[in-house]
């Protein structure tokens, strides 16, 4: 009887431990199999992009070229894309007229004071939807979310009805509360939002430490919630600078904000100073556009914050 050897299995060392990927390693991976080799894909893409970059841009060209053309070549046929002559009288005529200052002061003590005021009782608000459960919270949730769909002209007349019964026409105070009027559901959900991700064995933590529930809202989680605060509170400040119709009802010239303020001075019943008007609406657009590049990454996180679960 003969007997077969049974083969002889050499050991193997152990494969490595296959390790995921991270977040950034993981979007890495995404981008370059979004990347194509193709031109044809590439120019596509470009093309896009220039043509999306060409018509955000295009209005803020021809505004700073409307404020560098002369008065007697604004209307000229055909409109040139490159004024012939440049001149500065429209940014000169800005620094000679006080009232633009007023205005200028005006707008910054109201949407600073709107976005300080939003900040605080969204913050409050958007903590109590979040970490606590009672009854209504939902509805309560959900009404303060539908008070977004009510038409400003609507709220306009109320406001003002409301306003005049107790003497606040022509005040801070006026424009103000309007302002956080709707600044307060969109602030609310986003701070919610932010809220969401902090977990709640951190608040757990600080409550067995012998935290309160003040001192754990403001020592631990606002900190934690910065970059929501921040989005929040810019998102409330634009609001106070751009408005225009609620500071033209309800304020008089001396508590005016700049967008009805510089129609009042530049736009007339027989004509209408476009140089001066083109110039004046680029410098006060400049704060805001320099308030976004300084916080684009806490305005970014913010408003994305709580968007994808888990």
């Amino acid at each position: 009887m003969t007997s077969t050897a049974l083969p002889t299995v050499t050991p193997t060392p152990d494969a490595p431990p296959v390790v995921p990927p991270t977040p950034r390693r993981r979007r890495r991976q995404l981008a370059s199999g979004l990347r194509s080799d193709r031109p044809g894909v590439r120019l596509a893409a470009w093309a896009a992009v220039i043509v999306c970059g060409g018509f955000a841009l295009l209005p803020v060209y021809w505004l700073l070229a409307t404020s560098l053309t002369p008065r007697d070549q604004v209307f000229s046929y055909p409109p040139k894309i490159f004024p012939t002559e440049i001149t500065f009288d429209a940014y000169a005529g800005l620094v000679a007229n006080p009232q633009l200052f007023t205005y200028l002061q005006n707008s910054i003590i109201v949407s600073v004071i709107t976005a300080v005021l939003s900040v605080i009782v969204s913050a409050y608000m958007g903590y109590s939807f979040s970490k606590f459960r009672y009854r209504g919270r939902r509805q309560l949730m959900y009404f303060v979310l539908a008070s977004q769909m009510f038409p400003q002209a609507l709220l306009l007349v109320t406001l003002y009805s409301v306003f005049s019964a107790y003497g606040l026409l022509n005040t801070y105070t006026a424009l103000v509360l309007s302002f956080t009027t709707f600044t307060l559901p969109l602030c609310v959900w986003m701070l919610k939002g932010f809220f969401d991700t902090i977990p709640d064995e951190l608040i757990e933590a600080a409550r067995v430490d012998g935290a309160s529930r003040l001192r754990t809202i403001h020592s631990i989680v606002l900190p934690l919630a910065a970059p929501g605060l921040v989005a929040a509170g810019l998102f409330a400040f634009v609001r106070g600078w751009n408005d225009f119709i609620f500071a033209l009802t309800l304020a008089g010239p001396d508590k005016q904000t700049l967008p009805p303020g510089l129609v009042n001075t530049y736009v007339g019943e027989a004509a209408t100073a476009w140089p001066e008007l083109m110039a004046a609406s680029l410098v006060v657009s400049l704060p805001v556009a320099i308030a976004f590049m300084l916080l684009q990454r806490y305005l970014v996180s913010g408003m994305t914050a709580g968007a994808v679960k888990g």
